[in-house]
């Protein structure tokens, strides 16, 4: 929106001026990143998959024990209402939940009042033209958080590890970076899910490999299975996306978005495969239809 003065802030119960959403400097969300969040895309002024969003969000919060002060249907609601309230027709939300004020410490027993947050605005994550000519990316020397340290299924406040290796990215004059995870096996980039193409066959990282489970990834296997393209979950190396015919990213702000050369090595032909440009196409004719 080109006022930003008249923007309007979900701040736990009600929608507030946007210089009036302020939350304490002793918020834990701030102190020690603990919290949870979701960037959710809004298509033709419809939030989309606003259900899984909201599911993943209050998984998230069980698994950390912390307790979202309203319902996932107040929840839903409240996104609805904060993306009519700003006339957004295509744009992102991003809902973050932060533990609350307390006092200078780890110990969330002295926390209170965790702080519900809704911005709804436009995004543009990456330029136009590399939609058509694609993106080159580095594998970035930082490693994704070890499974059992923090889980990635929890998409937490605190991305410090995916910024350091997005801090890898740009120095190298790359867009994005790719993240191995602590077996040497390909994980995920740093704000976007991982797919190579490979004789026809759609391939992308497991679960285990220490992924987020992304929305948009999971909408991109709906298509392409219904597109009649065989589908695997298995683990990667770097060689496989070295050698693959076709690579591309996903997530709620990226969309899909085509890669065409990793650690200066050309995917394929060093152009959009046509698998990539089919998904990308039929993604965009999707969200239009959901």
């Amino acid at each position: 929106m080109s006022e930003k003065t008249s923007q309007k802030i979900f701040l736990n119960d009600r929608l507030v001026d946007r210089d009036q959403a302020v939350v304490s400097v002793y918020d834990h969300g701030l102190l020690y990143g603990d919290g949870i969040f979701e960037g959710i895309r809004i298509y033709s002024s419809r939030v989309f998959r606003n259900q899984d969003h909201i599911d993943r969000l209050y998984e998230g919060a069980l698994a950390i024990r912390l307790e979202i002060p309203i319902s996932p249907e107040e929840m839903t609601a409240a996104v609805e209402k904060t993306v009519a309230a700003n006339n957004i027709v295509d744009g992102y939300v991003r809902l973050v939940v932060t533990r609350g004020a307390g006092s200078l410490g780890l110990d969330i027993r002295r926390t209170s009042n965790p702080q519900v947050i809704i911005i709804a605005d436009t995004i543009s994550l990456y330029p136009e033209e590399l939609y058509e000519t694609g993106m080159k990316i580095i594998t970035a020397s930082t490693i994704r958080n070890h499974p059992s340290a923090l889980s990635p299924r929890v998409k937490s406040l605190n991305y410090l590890n995916n910024i350091l290796a997005k801090i890898e990215g740009t120095d190298a004059g790359t867009l994005e970076a790719l993240m191995m995870n602590h077996k040497g096996e390909v994980a995920e980039c740093t704000g976007d899910n991982i797919f190579i193409v490979k004789n026809g066959v759609l391939k992308t990282p497991p679960r285990d490999a220490g992924i987020l489970e992304g929305i948009t990834r999971k909408v991109v296997i709906e298509l392409a299975t219904e597109a009649g393209i065989d589908v695997r979950e298995e683990a990667m190396v770097r060689h496989d996306i070295y050698t693959a015919d076709e690579c591309f990213l996903t997530g709620s702000a990226a969309e899909v978005i085509p890669v065409v050369d990793l650690d200066g090595r050309k995917i394929g032909t060093g152009t959009p495969g046509e698998i990539t440009k089919k998904l990308r196409k039929r993604f965009q004719e999707y969200v239009r239809e959901a």
